[in-house]
Parts: structure tokens; C-alpha cells; sequence
């Protein structure tokens, strides 16, 4: 299902736009599908195709990697950009910052979206059959619940919504966190029972029994953490993912590389992903970043190379925002093991070629003051070592060391790398984005399993993602014995596996680990409290719910 077809999202209008009601809330929207459109064959399916679409919000933008990769252990701020508040964690983190109602506002229109989508199912709609209301239902809960799911993660408790909303309200509340869970949970189950029972549907995009298990295994794993835990939650999200681990065709691919492969989106390891496309219309309907739309990931993560000696910025090498770096806990001691393990080398890139010939003056590399190049010569090298200065002088390029990165200069994350698209300067990407993998699923079981005390189990999982990334002939090298099985190993273990992967903010969350990992590992953030652990309430949502209706989170 590429994002092409979610044009639907454009199909009416029932969306609050108008300076005159801003003191309503936006989520009480239908989220721009007409009324009657929707009672119609081709509506009803437009609604559940425009349904996805607020994945696209928190998905391979800036704002989800603002809210998800932002202030951890394993990355800090890079030069260029705003919203640096959420790398600080000072007081740039406000209820005012825009980010935090486009994604409050979006999935709530998401939502409501879902919403009509199950209520109208209720009413005979020529052209539909009821095995197809009921699968359409299914996938309607399926994002619903994951709509929840973000809010709640990024919030704490919010308001529920079950049925369509088709006029404005102020009268909101904060339902409770025990509330917001079984409520995610009964969604996901009710979407497991109905949803088509194979890994990804003919009908590619579309939520399957595989998807909805997956976020299902989240959603128990993050509650298993906190005050409403149940003594069966780690059970649970173990329990599913064995089964997606066994019952789909999921496979881990041979390479770690090949995973993040442009050319090999639709592998065996992708659970669920969201789905961009060429088409730059439809991706302009992403609102979640800088960018106007796409997948934009790879603008984010590049160091500055273009004006460099012998380079000059072009679509292969990228356009580099510099928006995160690596800190120095992340390349020393999660990726400091390079001899067995691939994942440092195939994660961040190492090496450019010259695409601008001629003799310059060298600037980081102060082992030689020029450089000549010709077309495709090595132009920049990081060793990811402090090669010597004598060692570096002989070498015909500049050589980036460690004592030398910057917020500019730093090994860039090339997981997101994007060289379709039509010109050097445009941002919008076409890569589908892949919200969970396999090898997540198998960490996921570690976690749960090394909770249940089953340490050979959570061993065995680790190691099955672990020789996937060794170099050939290292591979039994990746090993781990149970000795080593800690919770400390799995903490890093995610990290070196899914860095980048809009994954980390959440996971720190969840162990409850986000502070004392901030401060220990990234000297920017040394501002992070426990207030962090949730983002405030937008401000637009308090001002227009009753007054004292819609409390803030405490210390915003």
C-alpha cells in the first residue's frame, strides 16, 4: 500500500482550520474526510488507507527523531538546527514548542480517522462486505492502538477517544494510565483476532496479525516496567514475539548491511514499516519534520564533507543537517569492539571520494597543508582510531581522528543514506521506514526472558543477532557466554543493533534508565531530570479544554 494511495487524507471537509475556533481543539476533527464520502465503498477504504497516514508524523522525520533519538547516551547535538532543548534538556523544552502539538494534534486527527472507520462499519455500506468491514476494523484498531501507544509513551496518560468526533469540545480529560494500557492492549488484541494472519499483506503496508503481535510485545514490555505492571507482562511480550519469531517468515538477513540496503526494502527482516514513495505530493503530506515531507532521515545524521577538500555536496554522498553526532560512549565503548563485530563499519561511514578534482588546502588533517585529488579518489578517511600524525602524513587524503570531530566534523550514521532522490538539494526521501525488524524482536525476547530469570534463553537470542554481525570468520567470536548475559550487556547490545532507529529515548524510558545514562554518558544533557521521563502537554490542548480540565505534567 505505497503512500500514493493515502491521498484520500485530502477528501473533504471537516477540518478546523479557521483562526476564529483555535480556542478548540483540533483533535475533535474527522480528519478531512467528508461524511457521506466516507458511508461509500471507495470511501470507507480511502478512510482506512488515510488512517496510516499520520505514521508519517512521527516516522522518519525530524520530529520523530527529535523525540526519540534527541538527549541519550549514544547521541548528542550537532551543529546546525533547532529544537536543541530536547539534546539539552533545558528550558527550551516548553508546552509551547510547536513539534509537541503537530504530533499531539496528528495522531489525535489519526485517531478520530480510526474512529469513524469503526463506527461506520456498523451500517450496511454498498460494495463492502462484512469480511471486509471487519478486516478494515482490524487494521483500524491496529493504528489506533498505536496512536495510543505513541501519545502515551511521549506524554503519559492522555484522553481516551473511542468514538468518532464530529464537532468541536472543550470538555477533555486525562483518563488513567492503567487506563490507557488496557485500552491500547483490548485494540490490539481485538486487531490480532481479525487481521490477516501472515507476516505482510499481499497489499504491502498493510497491518497484519505480525504487526499488530509486535506492537502488542511492545506495549506489554513498557508496562511490564511501571506501576501497573502485571506479573505476566514479561511472559506476554516474550510469548509474542516466539511467534513472530516462529510462526512468519520473518528471517534475519545474512549481512547487517544489507538491512538498511536501499535497494532491499522489502527483505525478510522488516516486521512492519511505513511507507513513503517517489511521488513528491503525497510526501508532502508529512508534517513531522524540516524538509517539506519524505522520509527525511538522511539529512540529519551527516557530518559536513561538502566543503571539503575535493568534495562538493552531491545526492550520493547527501545533504548534511548535522543534527546528531555520536557521542563518545557510543563510538569508544558500544562500538569499540571492531574486530569481531561489522556493525561499527557498516553503521556509520568511513570514507569519500573525491567528486571535485583538483589541489586544495587541507583543514582538520594537520599531518599535510594540500592535497591533490582526482575524480574518485579518497578525499576524507576516519580511521575511528587516533592515527598517528606521522601515520596520517602518509596518506594522500585528510584523515579525520577523534581528537579532531566536532559538532561538524564526526562518523555519520549511513543507515538512511537516500540516493533517489531527484537532485542534490532535495530533502524529501522515498525510503519506506522500517518501525520494527527481527533482530528487534529478538532482543525484545532477551529482555523479556533475562526478566523471567531465563538467562540461557535471553543468551541464545542475543547470540542469534550477535553472529549475524560478525565479520566471516569471526562469527562464533560474537558469542556470549551466560556469565555475560547482564542487563547492562542487553542495554548496549540494543544500542549497537539499533542505533538511529528512532528507538533509544524509548528504551531508556522504559528501564527507567534515562537519566542515569544521560548524565553518565553525555555531557550536553547534564540538565536531565525525572520530569523528562514524559514531554509536556502541549499548551494549545490545555487552552482549549475547560479551564483545569487538562493538567500539565508536573515541572512544566
Amino acid at each position: 500500500m505505497k503512500i500514493n494511495k493515502l491521498k484520500g487524507i485530502a477528501l473533504g471537509g471537516l477540518l478546523l482550520l479557521s483562526t476564529s475556533c483555535q480556542d478548540l481543539l483540533k483533535e475533535t476533527v474527522v480528519s478531512q474526510i467528508g461524511n457521506d464520502y466516507m458511508n461509500t465503498a471507495k470511501g470507507f477504504e480511502d478512510a482506512t488507507r488515510a488512517a496510516y497516514s499520520s505514521l508519517r508524523t512521527f516516522y522518519g522525520t525530524q520530529l520523530g527523531l527529535t523525540l526519540t533519538e534527541y538527549g541519550t547516551d549514544i547521541y548528542a547535538t550537532g551543529a546546525d538546527g533547532a529544537y536543541k532543548g530536547f539534546h539539552f534538556y533545558d528550558n527550551q523544552i516548553q508546552p509551547t514548542v510547536d513539534y509537541l502539538a503537530i504530533l499531539w494534534d496528528e495522531l489525535y486527527r489519526g485517531i478520530n480517522t480510526c474512529n469513524a472507520i469503526i463506527g461506520r462499519a456498523s451500517i450496511t455500506i454498498p460494495g463492502i462486505s462484512d469480511a471486509t468491514k471487519k478486516l478494515r476494523v482490524a487494521e483500524a484498531k491496529f493504528l489506533r492502538a498505536h496512536y495510543y501507544y505513541i501519545l502515551h509513551q511521549q506524554y503519559g496518560p492522555v484522553e481516551l477517544r473511542l468514538t468518532e468526533t464530529t464537532g468541536p469540545t472543550k470538555d477533555t480529560k486525562r483518563n488513567s494510565d492503567a487506563e490507557v494500557y488496557a485500552q491500547i492492549i483490548k485494540d490490539c488484541n481485538e486487531a490480532i483476532a481479525d487481521l490477516e494472519n501472515k507476516a505482510h499483506s499481499t497489499d504491502y503496508g498493510r497491518a497484519t496479525r505480525a504487526s499488530a503481535e509486535a506492537l502488542l510485545a511492545k506495549v506489554y514490555l513498557a508496562k511490564a516496567y511501571g506501576p501497573n505492571k502485571a506479573a505476566d507482562d514479561f511472559q506476554k511480550a516474550a510469548d509474542l514475539c516466539t511467534n513472530l519469531i516462529t510462526k512468519y517468515n520473518f528471517r534475519l538477513l545474512d549481512d547487517f548491511a544489507a538491512v538498511h540496503d536501499e535497494n532491499n526494502q522489502l527483505n525478510s527482516e522488516v516486521v512492519f514499516a511505513v511507507q513513503y514513495t517517489a511521488d513528491q505530493i503525497a510526501n508532502a503530506t508529512n508534517v513531522g519534520g524540516e524538509g517539506g515531507g519524505g522520509n527525511n532521515l538522511h539529512l540529519f545524521f551527516g557530518m559536513v564533507y561538502d566543503i571539503q577538500a575535493g568534495m562538493v555536496r552531491d545526492v550520493f554522498w547527501g545533504r548534511p543537517f548535522r543534527r546528531l553526532r555520536p557521542t563518545s560512549y557510543c563510538l569508544n565503548t558500544v562500538f569499540g569492539e571492531r574486530v569481531n563485530d561489522s556493525r561499527y563499519k557498516k553503521s556509520f561511514r568511513d570514507t569519500w571520494l573525491c567528486n571535485n578534482p583538483g589541489s586544495f588546502n587541507t583543514s582538520f588533517d594537520n599531518s599535510k597543508s594540500r592535497v591533490t585529488f582526482a575524480a574518485g579518489d579518497t578525499t576524507i578517511f576516519i580511521p575511528g582510531f587516533e592515527m598517528s600524525r606521522e601515520e596520517r602524513a602518509k596518506r594522500k587524503y585528510q584523515v579525520l581522528v577523534p581528537s579532531a570531530y566536532n559538532e561538524s566534523l564526526f562518523p555519520p550514521l549511513q543507515k538512511f543514506f537516500d540516493t533517489k532522490r531527484s537532485d542534490r538539494t532535495e530533502p524529501r526521501g522515498s525510503r519506506d521506514y522500517f518501525v520494527w525488524r527481527l533482530a528487534d524482536i529478538y532482543l525484545m525476547r532477551a529482555e523479556a526472558n533475562l526478566q523471567l530469570g531465563k538467562r540461557a534463553e535471553a543468551t541464545a537470542d542475543v547470540n542469534i543477532v550477535r553472529q549475524r554481525a560478525g565479520w566471516p570468520g569471526r562469527k562464533e567470536a560474537m558469542r556470549i557466554t551466560e556469565a555475560q548475559m547482564t542487563f547492562d550487556f542487553l542495554v548496549e547490545e540494543r544500542a549497537r543493533e539499533l542505533a538511529g532507529e528512532q528507538m533509544r529515548w524509548l528504551d531508556l524510558k522504559r528501564w527507567g534508565l534515562l537519566v542515569e545514562r544521560v548524565k553518565r554518558h553525555n555531557p550536553q544533557a547534564q540538565a536531565v531530570a525525572d520530569k523528562h521521563y514524559v514531554r509536556p502537554i502541549p499548551q494549545t490542548q490545555i487552552d482549549r479544554s475547560n479551564p483545569g480540565a487538562f493538567a500539565q505534567n508536573p515541572g512544566y
